[in-house]
This record gives structure tokens, C-alpha cells and sequence, in this order.
């Protein structure tokens, strides 16, 4: 099963177990209503790469943590993860409804870790084509590049980063992470965002 049908079965299932409608769902995310509901109905289906910053709105909006759609499951005080053992990559798109302008493959280096605050990844930055779609979200992002170089465009400036540099920055501002000239790069990113 992809990971989008992954991500899209868990979204129903919170929300269907808030007794929320697609409606009210999309209605309780930022932005226009009917775009909402269609960005939410089209993940659901699985028909949509996600991207992160509107799985982070809608987490907000069901009120759980991002993990719950990612990799949740019967959780442990502590998470060990060991070199070569990375949980399966979820594979988001670095814009909304679909538009890739980067893939980005997050695996998970604290699956299972119940009651988490922040979300900590490996991820792999795959080339970008075009102008990046800037999003933002509450709260932090903290980045650390270890292999390749990117780019992050945050409000109006620009920001390169490369192997050994690390960036950390507030996600309310618009923003958008890619790899830079067109080649792959491995970060470690660690996300909080409140709910």
C-alpha cells in the first residue's frame, strides 16, 4: 500500500472517529473551504502525494500530532533506531494539491514513541523542477544537513545550506525547503508544531 493511501486511511479515521465531516474538517483548516475539501477528500482517497504543511493543518485541525498519520501505532516511552533500520519512507511533495516542485522521503526516526512533541526525520531531498510554493505552519523546524546541498527559501531571502550546516527557523514564516542545483541531499529535520 503507498504511503498516500497509508496517510489517507489514518486522516478518515481520525476524523471519522471525531465524527467529523469532510465538511467541517475542511472547514476547521486554514484557507478557502472548498479547496479544504477537496485537498481532504483527495487524500483520503489516496489520490494525492501529500505535502507537509497541510497535514500539519489538518493535524491541527483533528487536534493529534503529524506521527498520527504517519507511522502511530501502539506506542513505547522510548524508541531506539538503529543504523540501517529506518522506518519505511513517506514520501511527501514539496507544495500544495499536488503540484510536486520536490519529493521528499521522510523516515521516521521515532516511530512508535508515544506522547512525542517533536517529529524527527531523515529525509531525503530528490531535485526540484520550477519556482517553490512557499507554505507555512505553527511552529519550529529544525534542520541539519548531511550530505548535498539545499536551499531554503524562507519569507523574501534565501538560505544555502550545506553538508555539516545546520538552519532552524519559525514555520509560521512562508517558507520552502529543496534541494539545491538540481542534485540530492540527506537531512536530519526536527519538527514541532503544537496542537
Amino acid at each position: 500500500m503507498s504511503s498516500a493511501n497509508v496517510v489517507g486511511q489514518r486522516i478518515r479515521g481520525i476524523r471519522e472517529g471525531r465524527q467529523m465531516t469532510v465538511d467541517e474538517l475542511a472547514a476547521a483548516i486554514p484557507g478557502e473551504k472548498a479547496a479544504n475539501m477537496k485537498l481532504v477528500d483527495s487524500l483520503e482517497q489516496g489520490e494525492l502525494v501529500p505535502s507537509l504543511t497541510p497535514l500539519l493543518q489538518i493535524a491541527r485541525a483533528l487536534g493529534v500530532r503529524l506521527g498520527s498519520f504517519l507511522d502511530d501505532q501502539a506506542g513505547q516511552p522510548l524508541v531506539l533506531t538503529r543504523a540501517g533500520n529506518l522506518a519505511t519512507a513517506t514520501r511527501f511533495v514539496g507544495s500544495n494539491l499536488g503540484k510536486a516542485k520536490a519529493e521528499l522521503n521522510f523516515h521516521s526516526l521515532a516511530a512508535n514513541k508515544n506522547d512525542r512533541h517533536m517529529e524527527p526525520f531523515l529525509i531525503d531531498v530528490n531535485p526540484h523542477d520550477g519556482e517553490p510554493v512557499l507554505s507555512s505552519h505553527e511552529g519550529e523546524e529544525f534542520i541539519h544537513v548531511l550530505a548535498g546541498e539545499i536551499e531554503i527559501s524562507y519569507g523574501k531571502d534565501k538560505f544555502r545550506v550545506g553538508t555539516g550546516d545546520s538552519i532552524y527557523y519559525d514555520s509560521i514564516v512562508p517558507h520552502h525547503l529543496h534541494s539545491a542545483d538540481g542534485r540530492k541531499a540527506k537531512i536530519l529535520a526536527v519538527v514541532y508544531a503544537p496542537f
